[in-house]
């Protein structure tokens, strides 16, 4: 008997480096650096897909697209949303909500989330009363703090149907 419900929950963390795009959530963000990984390195969307693959229990997005693997290099990361959208609905479920968190010490966030908002729910065929993101800083504390690194925190509910 399936389950009504899956929640799953995904963390992911990138260095930052100078020069790099800064890409979250499907949105280019003006800014001198950008998270550093093999994909396009979006943070709070690796966290998405692995909350979404852990709810299914389908394993993490390491094993789905690893970084050993040159097909995935400079990967844009809402087409990976995109399949594992696709290896949601083929086990049944779709998208109840998603709340994901960014931690970044700089740039400000705040005038992007509505986008990234837009871009998320679009990659999931959701509405977009159904992601949230939200941004926060770690008050100069740790490595995201100290402006080395970002961070990102993702919770989804998926239902039957």
């Amino acid at each position: 008997m399936q389950a009504d419900f899956r929640i799953g929950h995904g963390y992911d963390v990138h260095r930052l480096a100078e020069g790099r795009r800064c890409v979250l959530c499907g949105v280019e963000i003006p800014c001198r650096f950008g998270p550093d990984g093999h994909s396009d390195a979006d943070a709070p969307l690796h966290a998405l897909m692995d909350a979404m693959l852990g709810a299914l229990a389908l394993g993490d997005i390491g094993a789905l697209f690893p970084d050993t693997d040159e097909r995935w290099r400079g990967a844009n990361s809402v087409e990976l949303l995109g399949i594992v959208r696709e290896r949601m609905r083929g086990t049944g479920y779709r998208l109840a909500n998603a709340d994901l968190t960014i931690v970044l010490e700089a740039p400000r966030l705040a005038p992007y989330i509505p986008l990234m908002r837009e871009t998320v729910a679009a990659a999931l065929s959701a509405p977009v009363g159904a992601v949230s993101v939200k941004a926060t800083t770690e008050e100069g504390l740790g490595f995201t703090g100290g402006g080395d690194g970002i961070a990102a925190t993702a919770v989804v509910l998926l239902v039957a149907g």
